[in-house]
């Protein structure tokens, strides 16, 4: 086999590849010998077809099996012989077919991971960043768990609905004397509080009675999801059933026990601090790297293939799907218009694509690698962080493919670490 390779840019080269007639006649020979032993053909047994026969009614298709099995292992032979490293299929020409007695050539165009030299990565400019927690952050998580434990009690010694209070009510809705999509419920909770109809908050009702209704206008948002009255005002009547006050738990050991995650409240204020800690740190490192990766793109120049910006764009994306979920959002029921999705994240994606290359030149140029002991230690992390046992932690990355992606992105911390180290803070 024959090989010429022509770098068309930084990013792309072109193979043409010639594969020797014999290769292709063994190829075709058995191809149809493997089609002799299927096809059924009146007035010949089973596998006893001659070849001819089947070359007349089946050329195209055997010929078009034995181009795709050539090219395919013909580039795949090419590749790992002149270490090609490509970065997606290439783009194949084969404008010749199959000719008798005579070599079968095409070419293959494909995009290859660029070769970067870092340069000037030594003192870059670096913020350090805080990572200190207030005791006010500490006071301020409590009463945000405070809250989120709140419960509803019924309201005693008085039937008219204040502001601060949940109302249970009964309504119905017209536009124009005419109904529309939910104009109607029995039973439903809304807060006493300044804000928007459309999220539950009716301050309207103060100083109603249990037992009377109130009429009252809402107009509707120009972008409500409801098509029948969005941008129109609504004609509103509320029957107020009973009423509820919030009653937020007390902050003292009890309180610690119902969250599940401490036995006191001295023990819930220290978790919370770690975590706390914990969450500053990783918001800090990351605010490190991409000021890191900002300072060495800007001093290194470079062009990146378009495959590897569509690869890291699709993972920001199932990232982002997955977020929602956990959210308890559907993506499907949100009518996302994933192109133009695709456009807003194509520039941080070049970002992070020429980043991570620049980190990978770093690290191969400062001889910077993850040892079995540096991910041994990062499992243990992992588990720690999970609170799962460290043996199932080694499960998830028993397989090579995991274990290498782990020991890639130790490589990269370890390397931000070295960048770290040589920068000039400000």
């Amino acid at each position: 086999m024959k090989v010429q390779i022509e770098e068309l840019s930084p990013i792309e080269k072109k193979l043409s590849i010639e594969v020797e007639n014999s290769r292709v006649t063994e190829e075709l020979t058995r191809a149809y010998t493997a089609l002799g032993k299927q096809v059924k053909l009146p007035g010949f047994r089973q596998g006893k077809v001659p070849r001819r026969i089947l070359e007349q009614r089946y050329r195209e298709q055997v010929e078009d099996e034995v181009i795709q099995r050539v090219v395919q292992s013909a580039w795949l032979e090419a590749a790992r012989e002149h270490k090609v490293e490509a970065v997606a299929p290439p783009q194949v020409t084969n404008n010749s077919g199959l000719k008798a007695d005579a070599p079968f050539t095409f070419e293959a165009r494909v995009e290859v991971k660029p070769k970067v030299e870092a340069k000037d990565y030594q003192g870059l400019p670096l913020t350090r960043s805080d990572s200190k927690v207030e005791d006010k952050d500490v006071d301020d998580r409590l009463s945000q768990l405070r809250e989120s434990m709140a419960r509803l009690e019924a309201v005693e010694g008085r039937d008219t609905a204040q502001m601060g209070d949940f109302a249970t009510v009964d309504y119905q809705a017209s536009v124009d004397g005419k109904d529309f999509p939910g104009s109607k419920a029995d039973d439903v909770t809304v807060e006493l509080a300044a804000g928007e109809l459309v999220e539950s908050n009716v301050a309207a009702l103060e100083g109603t009675k249990v037992g009377e209704t109130k009429e009252l206008d809402y107009a509707f948002p120009a972008d409500y999801r409801v098509e029948d009255v969005k941008g129109k005002t609504a004609r509103f009547k509320f029957t107020v059933k009973g009423l509820k006050k919030k009653v937020v738990p007390e902050l003292n050991d009890d309180f610690a026990k119902e969250t599940g995650e401490a036995q006191s409240l001295e023990e819930l204020r220290g978790k919370i601090r770690a975590d706390l800690e914990q969450g500053k740190r990783n918001k800090a490192q990351a605010e490190e790297r991409a000021a890191l990766l900002k300072a060495l793109i800007e001093r290194n120049s470079f062009e990146v293939p378009k495959a590897m910006v569509e690869r890291t764009i699709d993972n920001m994306l199932e990232n982002r799907l997955r977020a929602m979920a956990r959210m308890g959002m559907d993506p499907r029921q949100l009518n996302l218009d994933f192109a133009r999705l695709r456009e807003d994240l194509r520039e941080e994606a070049t970002q992070e694509v020429k980043g991570a290359l620049l980190i990978e030149a770093i690290a191969q140029k400062e001889n910077i690698q993850a040892s079995d002991a540096d991910v041994e230690k990062k499992l243990e992390e992992l588990a720690k962080e999970a609170k799962q046992d460290i043996s199932v932690v080694r499960k998830y990355f028993k397989g090579p493919e995991e274990r290498q992606g782990l020991s890639l992105r130790l490589r990269e911390e370890k390397t931000i670490e070295f960048l770290k180290g040589q920068a000039k803070y400000s």
